[in-house]
């Protein structure tokens, strides 16, 4: 059996929690391939590494004096390396650091080094292999990811390897120019990993337990969920869920590869298991709910716009034109609403309203801001009747009204458009409707 274990930059932070991560490590002997984050925040106000290195590298690009950025970086990981009694010194990596952001290397290549020296110091703790990530993940000229070129060549590298660390979160092009993938990138990293060894779990530790209903910033102390597929993990992330970086999920997906959420400080709680599809029956009706405030509403009307040939793609030619993507498109007979991301569409609006005009004469055309979209996700949903009426109904008894609703054929989610000054009420009243005053699914 192989375990492919990523720990994020909250559980690679100091000393202690390094130790947490190696008890947790050696408590599985399947657990062989490692890939630490750089180190996170230690405390409340605290600063982390990678944020350290993007201000000690804006300095040097500047041509002004980094030395002493740069020196409290290395004070971090020494900090570390004394912490955990190891017979260990960065001295040479960090001369290459300053020689490399003297010679201005790059913003990529300057973000990369804190995952690279974290998973120096983590394999030299656990007596692993170090591998180092610009040697094997690969990105091509334009910064682009190559997942299949990826898979050969790491597959080969630890083909024979028993335990690595491999730093998340960067790799390389062919000419060595480090490229490192968006930030949060070291779920990829673990999921790229996983699916080159073939490993049947991917543990993702984290300093949380697992993936929650809802938003602990909005619903005090709400429910873990113990197990959720792809496709629901997939609509919660792209509505603003971000405990896993959800281009992570593709690498595994393929594979079907179970991933586990779990805490770092709390090794003993199960976590959340993210599968391809399951038996299991979900403890509640929906899944989670999840939202994202920002958006704007284009509303078109025109009589007998549903005989129109053509309607619809012109309506969308026109932002395609206009480089701008649409979130959601909810219809009637002769209405048409387009919702977009307010910040991307504001300053194009007039653009799009004539071209609209141009392409398909409305009737009336009118927009509406400061909108935001809920998603209420759940398998569950698919075998349970009047969903949808208890979300109306819930809002309506909270004198919530809904602005579009938008439900997928898969029955898998409805999207609930409302006022932003509702949005944090409005997944107050779902929550309780289906999970604090529900009973479990049957």
């Amino acid at each position: 059996m192989k375990i492919v274990v990523k720990f994020g930059g909250s559980s690679l932070a100091s000393a202690e929690q390094f130790k947490k991560v190696a008890d947790i490590i050696h408590a599985d002997p399947h657990r062989r391939f490692v890939v630490p984050s750089a180190p996170g925040k230690r405390f409340d106000g605290d600063t982390k590494v990678t944020d350290m290195l993007y201000g000690c590298y804006d300095l040097a690009e500047a041509g002004k004096d980094f030395d002493g950025a740069l020196a409290d970086i290395k004070a971090r990981y020494d900090e570390i390396i004394e912490g955990l009694g190891l017979d260990l010194t960065l001295d040479k990596e960090f001369e290459t650091i300053h020689e490399q952001f003297r010679l201005k290397a790059g913003r990529n290549y300057a973000a990369s080094r804190g995952e690279y020296l974290n998973g120096i110091v983590l394999a030299n703790y656990l007596g692993f292999e170090f591998v180092d990530a610009a040697t094997v993940i690969r990105f091509d000229d334009a910064g682009n990811f190559e997942a299949d070129r990826t898979d050969l060549i790491l597959s080969s590298r630890l083909k024979d390897v028993e335990y690595a660390v491999v730093p998340g979160f960067y790799g390389a092009q062919d000419d060595g120019v480090v490229t490192t993938f968006s930030r949060g990138g070291s779920d990829i990293t673990g999921s790229i990993v996983a699916k080159a060894v073939h490993a049947d779990v991917y543990e993702n530790w984290t300093d949380v337990s697992g993936f929650l209903v809802a938003d602990p910033r909005i619903i005090k102390n709400p429910e873990a969920i113990e197990a959720i597929t792809y496709k629901e993990l997939r609509e919660l992330s792209y509505m603003g869920a971000s405990v896993l970086h959800e281009d992570a999920i593709f690498p595994v997906r393929k594979e079907g590869i179970p991933i586990n959420i779990r805490n770092t400080n709390k090794p003993d709680d199960l976590g959340t298991w993210i599968v391809e599809s399951t038996c299991r029956k979900p403890k509640h009706t929906i899944t989670g709910i999840a939202g994202k405030k920002g958006f704007a509403s284009i509303n078109i009307e025109k009589d007998m716009m549903n005989s129109e040939i053509g309607f619809g793609r012109k309506v969308l030619q026109v932002f395609e034109d206009n480089n701008l993507s649409f979130e959601h498109m909810p219809s009637g007979v002769d209405t048409m609403t387009v919702f977009v991301h307010q910040s991307e569409f504001e300053h194009k609006e007039q653009q799009v309203i004539s071209g609209i005009h141009r392409a398909v004469h409305p009737d009336l055309l009118d927009l509406e801001s400061g909108l935001a979209l809920i998603a209420v996700v759940g398998r569950g949903m698919r075998d349970t009747r009047g969903v949808a009426s208890k979300v109306f109904d819930a809002l309506a008894k909270a004198n919530i009204n809904i602005k579009m609703i938008d439900q997928g054929s898969s029955e898998l989610n409805i999207i609930i458009g409302v006022k932003e000054k509702y949005f944090e009420d409005a997944i107050k009243v779902i929550y309780d409707a289906f999970i604090t005053n529900a009973a479990p699914a049957k």
